[in-house]
């Protein structure tokens, strides 16, 4: 037991160093596991790998545990993981990154043979990262299309605009809380702590996360559907009440029994069955170390990461005293016209708004975010930026084909009020519409000392008054939304 206590007395004061040292991901990890509903089922996850452990105990105690130089580079691994999300400006790295530290720290302390033993609860605790939340707009999109074609096959007449559906009862949309985002997370991490308990072929578990899932995706559409049947013989509001009802308290549950009642009859794991097979985790351990010379470098592999980050995070370089938007040929400065629209740029050091109309009288807004260096909170591509500001009227209604690489889609405004946009980022001197290239082009500015200068560079038009035909022509008049960029800065 002593041997014990000394290893489990090293790896709680290597983990508490990981957290301290990366203690503002830590506590972000937390913060939206508690304020968002699609990561609440993350807090009672962490009792649940608790109790993984528990089941483990017993039977690892007679193990001998090691401190193992491997683990070294799954540290080193980890830290550079969260480099590239400081570096990116990606949450989602950083907190895999800590996850992954904190997971390479019991495999320094405790060895090989315990890492194999705990291999399940170290795993499951990766889905403790929030992710998934890009998935939003292409399930907003597959619910609504699944909705309509059940209306129309139930004989009600039923429009989509985007993930706005338009019928007889009224006017609806597919809003990002009715994706089922948060349930599609929430049943994939039930769904392999299940399949973990109940199955011993791999094949099985496999099949039985896939059908659970795509069990979710389905389910998501037809309790869409139903709302939108219920408006038609009971009204709008009586078919929203019943659905927030029926969707926060018995849905989830209804689709888990669903699930469950169906795969019982394949369960191959008997309920005694051992935890782990400690049978295969005898010999000797491999590549085994002392403390003192391990964990001095488990130590600092953290503080390296960080203080590469904290040299390389702070540079910035001077934005121009005023950006500049020209009006091309055949277009001229104009006022603001029709519903107004202003696009989200936090943290910008400088923002520009201008309208230009041309002889046909159709518009356009250009609308210009510069950063002198991005950072968390002052980003080009991040959750909530750019041309739908969260806390506006206006919402995200679908995808476009793309104008010179930009991305581009459809807004929504009551009334109903169309508007197209068009956006592209500037970054470390190039210009695209990629938001991934975008990201990959701030990681290689920070970390190898490229221009921080970012641009967000938007031209949106509404539908009504030339939409994307008038931005497509706009930039190829104006010579590219490269050159847009570059005169902004003043760069040519």
């Amino acid at each position: 037991m002593t041997v014990w206590r000394r290893h489990l007395a090293a790896l709680a004061i290597l983990s508490a160093a990981i957290l301290a040292t990366f203690w503002r991901d830590a506590s972000d990890m937390v913060g939206i596991w508690w304020h968002s509903s699609t990561f609440t089922h993350c807090l009672l996850m962490v009792p649940m790998i608790g109790w993984l452990v528990s089941q483990r105990v017993d039977l690892l105690r007679p193990l001998t545990p090691a401190f193992w130089w491997p683990a070294l580079a799954w540290m080193a691994g980890a830290g550079l993981v969260w480099l590239v999300g400081e570096a990116a400006g990606v949450g989602l790295f950083r907190q895999l990154g800590l996850v992954l530290m904190l997971q390479g720290a019991v495999g320094a302390v405790l060895g090989e043979k315990l890492v194999r033993g705990l291999l399940f609860p170290l795993g499951y605790a990766l889905l403790l990262v929030p992710f998934g939340e890009e998935l939003v707009p292409l399930l907003q999109t597959f619910t609504a299309h699944i909705s309509v074609i059940l209306l129309h096959l139930s004989g009600i007449a039923a429009e989509m605009e985007g993930v706005f559906i338009t019928t007889p009862a009224g006017f609806f949309e597919v809003a990002e809380e009715c994706s089922g985002v948060n349930f599609l997370i929430a049943m994939l991490a039930y769904a392999v702590f299940a399949a973990h308990l109940c199955f011993k072929s791999w094949t099985r578990r496999i099949v039985f996360v896939a059908a659970a899932l795509a069990t979710t995706i389905l389910a998501n559409a037809l309790r869409a559907y139903g709302t939108m049947v219920a408006a038609e013989i009971w009204g709008i509001e009586a078919a929203g009440g019943i659905d927030h009802i029926f969707y926060g308290w018995i849905f989830f549950g209804l689709v888990i029994a669903i699930v469950m009642l169906v795969a019982w009859r394949w369960f191959d794991r008997p309920a005694n069955d051992v935890a782990v097979d400690v049978s295969r985790l005898d010999g000797p351990s491999r590549f085994a170390g002392s403390a003192k010379a391990l964990l001095p470098a488990a130590l600092a592999i953290p503080l390296v990461f960080a203080g590469w980050a904290w040299l390389v995070g702070g540079r910035s370089a001077p934005l121009p005293a005023t950006m500049t938007v020209e009006a091309p040929r055949g277009w001229s400065e104009a006022r603001a016209e029709g519903m107004a629209w202003t696009p989200r740029f936090d943290g910008a050091d400088q923002r520009l708004l201008r309208h230009f109309v041309d002889a046909d009288g159709r518009r356009v807004t250009v609308a210009i975010g510069g950063y002198e260096r991005q950072a968390e909170g002052r980003e080009v591509v991040a959750f909530g930026q750019g041309a739908v500001d969260p806390d506006s009227q206006w919402a995200w209604s679908a995808s476009l084909p793309v104008i010179e690489g930009a991305k581009t889609e459809r807004l929504l405004h009551p009334g109903p009020v169309l508007r197209d946009a068009a956006t592209w980022y500037m970054v470390d001197g190039t210009v695209s519409g990629d938001p991934r290239r975008a990201k990959l082009s701030g990681l290689k500015a920070r970390l190898l000392g490229g221009d921080p200068r970012a641009v967000s560079l938007i031209v949106s038009s509404e539908e009504r008054q030339g939409g994307r035909n008038a931005i497509e022509d706009f930039v190829s008049a104006s010579g590219g939304a490269q050159t847009m960029a570059d005169r902004a800065l003043k760069t040519r």
